[in-house]
């Protein structure tokens, strides 16, 4: 069938993109229910569809595919991010999809795809070896998700994400808290990442960077926890002592 051979070179397509094969409206909605019927196709949410692989007898399209196709922004970001480039220590039945066109969460193949509203245009990158996939790149990942630790499993799970990354590109990961210009994530951002720069090669002007603007406030690395902490004075927050098993040690008072 044309139809599904053209249409298995769209990793998600939609009833548009059958109109234009088949020719008119009414033929394109009468050939797509018959290869949903055969299940050549199935249906992933409101006019989007993905053909059917007969070996595998799964869709063609993989999570990240279906996430970039919601819409002509969308992308993946935070946990899903980390899964994407397999530094994640869980994989996770949710996707994260940033968009600047705000979308309704939905469930396909038991996996839920949750919006988060996109804060900046940069450092989005086009995947490789993969089609139709927009993504951040690493060091966006990471300030992204040291701001939104609810977005990437909590604290522990993001230090163990960036446990398993070999390389961060500082003058980056400046660029990109510059645009979120948040005093607090300077300060979080930089004492996290202090704890992996030997390893991760962040130059010690990256934190000196980072200090100066942190100013005169005390903070808590993460809200509401409950956790045994220690205070470190040289970034003025409160850290749960998990993170002295990652990198350097630190801090000077447990409470």
């Amino acid at each position: 069938m044309k139809v599904y051979r053209e249409m298995a070179k769209h990793p998600v397509f939609s009833i548009e993109d059958v109109k234009k094969i088949s020719g008119n409206t009414k033929t394109a909605y009468s050939q797509l229910r018959s290869m949903i019927k055969k299940d050549l196709v199935r249906k992933i949410r409101s006019n989007a569809y993905s053909v059917v692989n007969p070996a595998s007898g799964q869709i063609m399209a993989n999570r990240y595919q279906i996430a970039c196709s919601i819409n002509e922004d969308a992308y993946i970001s935070h946990h899903s991010a980390f899964e994407y480039y397999g530094f994640a220590n869980q994989v996770y039945y949710e996707v994260y999809v940033s968009s600047k066109s705000k979308f309704q969460a939905f469930v396909y193949d038991n996996l839920t795809y949750r919006f988060i509203a996109s804060r900046m245009n940069e450092g989005v990158i086009e995947a490789k070896n993969i089609q139709n996939v927009r993504i951040t790149d690493i060091e966006r990942t990471v300030i992204d998700s040291i701001h939104d630790l609810n977005k990437v499993g909590g604290l522990e799970e993001l230090l163990k994400c960036i446990d398993a990354v070999y390389y961060l590109d500082a003058q980056k990961l400046r660029f990109y808290l510059d645009i979120y210009d948040i005093q607090g994530l300077y300060q979080k951002a930089g004492y996290i990442l202090s704890r992996f720069a030997a390893d991760l090669k962040i130059p010690n002007d990256f934190l000196d960077y980072c200090k100066r603007k942190v100013g005169k406030s005390r903070r808590y690395l993460v809200s509401n926890n409950k956790m045994e902490s220690f205070y470190d004075r040289e970034w003025k927050l409160m850290v749960p002592k998990v993170l002295m098993s990652y990198g350097k040690q630190g801090g000077d008072e447990l409470v």
